[in-house]
């Protein structure tokens, strides 16, 4: 069995993190993966605070293994977030965007392990910093919002950046994967993708069959969904999105901006106040922070609706790399057998 510091941190048999995904990693997919031996993540930032009280409590019910809850730092509630997880004794938080110093501070001192998403050096420095127990190392090859610098160059550069343990993400699929990442400095991997592309998925048949379909070349990264680089499958609909002018897309994110407030059940406040904590470190326009309105309501189209040709699917370029639908369990055996029998291979060469 390989065992690394990320196994001893979290408390799990295996190195396998499943990434949070809206609307995707609800309670069945989290304790299916959480039973198998990886960690499980559900993804709150497209629940309400009710529903995602409800979401750790069934996640608790189905499973006596460890599990997470990814908390979007800028959320207009976020501190009522990490509240009721520490309420729940959820025994790991991770972070989308970098968290503020306090909430890991109230976190670790409620005995919680901190997870924060990272995707450069210097985002990983600056959080290790703050005090979180490991980061999620996230290379241009992954799904959803994205980076440019490959996987095989950010894991090691970011491994030899901090001391805490790294997790892997970007392009992860298989044993050999993990041997790799293992390889680099990482002390395990995390999978979007992969895990959206399982039996215990709560995605329908046909959007998932749309992403066995795709090839390497089945993704794109746009800005015009929300303003930011954000990797999904090429679609009819991405390539309207593309040839859209801006006038349009502005016009079509306010109408989805009133969509997904009446969905979530925020204030108009509330998302004011999110919009301003996006532009707060400069990182976002107003015109970016009203675009980036798109993303829940196309993501849910998709994956809750199951209209892949009105919905929008993050996706990491492995999708082309994706032929069948296991459960969580086949495919966590599957990786780590191929693991094994990979290291004693590399073992035999010396």
């Amino acid at each position: 069995m390989i065992r690394t510091p990320l196994t001893e941190l979290l408390g799990v048999r295996y190195p396998i993190v499943q990434s949070a995904m809206g609307y995707v990693s609800g309670p069945k997919l989290v304790t299916a993966v959480s039973n198998a031996g990886g960690l499980g993540i559900l993804a709150s930032a497209t629940m309400s605070l009710a529903e995602l009280r409800s979401a750790i409590k069934e996640t608790a019910a189905g499973t006596n293994g460890p599990f997470g809850v990814n908390i979007r730092a800028d959320a207009p509630d976020a501190r009522e977030r990490v509240a009721a997880v520490i309420g729940a004794g959820v025994p790991v938080a991770s972070f989308a965007l970098a968290p503020r110093p306090e909430l890991i501070a109230a976190l670790k001192d409620a005995g919680v392990i901190t997870l924060a998403s990272v995707g450069a050096r210097r985002h990983a420095e600056k959080v290790a910093a703050w005090g979180v127990d490991a980061v999620i190392a996230t290379g241009g090859e992954g799904g959803g919002h994205t980076g440019a610098v490959p996987t095989s160059l950010l894991i090691p550069q970011v491994a030899d950046a901090v001391d805490i343990p790294v997790i892997a993400a970007g392009g992860f699929f298989d044993g050999r994967g993990l041997v790799a990442a293992l390889g680099y400095g990482a002390a395990g991997i995390a999978m979007g993708t992969r895990f959206l592309l399982t039996t215990d998925s709560p995605v329908a048949d046909a959007v998932k069959q749309v992403y066995l379909a795709a090839g390497l070349d089945g993704t794109v990264v746009t800005r015009r969904v929300d303003g930011v680089p954000h990797r999904v499958l090429r679609t009819p609909l991405v390539d309207r999105l593309e040839r859209g002018g801006r006038i349009g897309a502005l016009v079509r994110s306010a109408r989805n901006a009133a969509r997904f407030r009446a969905v979530s059940g925020l204030s108009s406040v509330e998302l004011l106040r999110s919009g301003r904590e996006l532009r707060r470190g400069g990182e976002l326009s107003w015109a970016q922070v009203l675009m980036a309105a798109n993303t829940p309501m196309l993501l849910r189209a998709a994956m809750v609706d199951g209209r892949p040709d009105l919905g929008l699917m993050s996706s990491g370029q492995v999708a082309g790399l994706i032929e069948d639908l296991p459960s969580c369990a086949e495919l966590i055996e599957r990786v780590m057998a191929e693991a094994e029998a990979r290291l004693a291979a590399l073992t035999a060469l010396g």
